[in-house]
Parts: C-alpha cells; structure tokens; sequence
C-alpha cells in the first residue's frame, strides 16, 4: 500500500537522515548530485557545506532546488520525501556557527544509525579537505512531501 505522508512524518524522516539528493538547475539542464546534510530542527532549514565548482556557481546564479531523501529496503519497503526550496550562502561567523551545527549533527546522526565512533567528522569544523574556505550554505524549506510504501 502506497500513501503520502503527512508534513510531521516527512520532518521526522529529514531529520532522521544525513544524505539527499539535490537538484537544481544550470544553463537550462537539470543536476542531481548526493549531498551530507543536516536538518536544523529550530529553524526549520537544511545545512550543508561545499567547495567552490559547479554546484556552487550554478546556485548562486538560480538558487532554486529540490532535495530528495529516500529509505529503500525493497521495491515493497520504502519511504521518500522531496523538498522543494531555496539555496542560501552564509559567510563570516554566521557560516562557521551553522558548520559547527552541521559537524555535531551528523557525527550524532552517523554514530546512532550505523553504529560507530566518527572522530573524524570533527574536522568538518576546519578547512575539510578544501584549499579554501568551504562554503556552507542553506536550504530553505518551502514545501516538503512525501511517499511512503509498505507491504500488506
């Protein structure tokens, strides 16, 4: 049985998870790429950081986006949500306060659904493997949806 779930569920199932989908759009054709996220519950918005490239040029200049999350146990088993929303970039201490967020909540996030003692999740603080500064960023939530299927 297929039925949609309400904005309560899709929530819980956002903030249940670390990796989505994001789509968004550049020189008229569609992206889809795999992101870490965090949901940031108090402010009802979706954290994420980036190097400078693609995904960052094309959603500065059209910041529309979707985001899709899925649990995928069988064709019968599964649940989806999509996000419809908007890109935002932070900078200054804005930017840092909202990585710091976003390294606490996925190292809690990582360490409850698979089990393990991430330190390295920490380093998300600093640089991150990136030449420069990351880039963190935002996405806020207009709309959120979802799916849910399971067996009979």
């Amino acid at each position: 049985m297929i039925r949609d779930l309400n904005k309560k569920e899709c929530l819980k199932m956002l903030s249940e998870n670390y990796i989505g989908h994001l789509a968004y759009v550049y020189n008229n054709s569609p992206f889809v790429i795999p992101i870490t996220y965090y949901y940031d519950q108090k402010n009802i918005t979706v954290i994420g950081y980036s190097g400078e490239g693609h995904k960052t040029k094309a959603l500065r200049l059209n910041n529309a986006i979707a985001l899709e999350v899925c649990e995928i146990q069988s064709i019968n088993n599964w649940q989806s949500i999509l996000i419809q929303g908007t890109f935002h970039e932070l900078d200054g201490a804005t930017a840092k306060y909202q990585l710091h967020q976003f390294s606490l909540g996925v190292k809690k996030l990582v360490s409850k659904k698979e089990d393990k003692d991430l330190n390295f999740i920490n380093e998300f603080s600093g640089k991150v493997n990136f030449e420069a500064v990351p880039i963190v960023y935002i996405l806020k939530i207009e709309e959120i949806t979802g799916k849910i299927r399971k067996p009979i």
